[in-house]
């Protein structure tokens, strides 16, 4: 099983910056894609950014050029720098792994996981 534990929501004013940090413990792969996700009262769960071990990223519209990922692998921690914030990125923050299965009867299978979520309120 994998745990994850989101760390850095909190509350500040448009224009300001929040970094977010996550760190992953457990039967971890060799090889996984940790990201980023947001939830909003009343609305599903969006897609914000994720990186895989190798560094690869995908950002959503809404943020890029805005926030970045960036992951230790050593430290099994990822990360993400937000700029620039809006009152729109209001959310839940949850941290996020997908990896396959570790044992062999279960290496065909995909596997989430998710943290307990961070509060980001951005208000004046």
């Amino acid at each position: 099983q994998v745990q994850l534990v989101e760390s850095g929501g909190g509350l500040v004013q448009p224009g300001g910056s929040l970094t977010l940090s996550c760190v992953a413990s457990g039967g971890l792969s060799d090889y996984n894609v940790m990201g980023w996700y947001r939830q909003a009262p009343g609305k599903q769960r969006e897609f914000v950014a994720t990186m895989e071990t190798n560094g690869d990223t995908e950002y959503a519209l809404a943020v890029k050029g805005r926030f970045t990922i960036s992951r230790d692998n050593v430290k099994n921690t990822a990360y993400l720098q937000m700029n620039s914030l809006k009152p729109g990125d209001t959310a839940v923050y949850y941290c996020s792994l997908k990896q396959y299965g570790t044992e062999y009867y279960t290496r065909d299978t995909q596997y989430d996981y998710w943290g307990q979520g961070t509060q980001v309120t951005v208000s004046s």
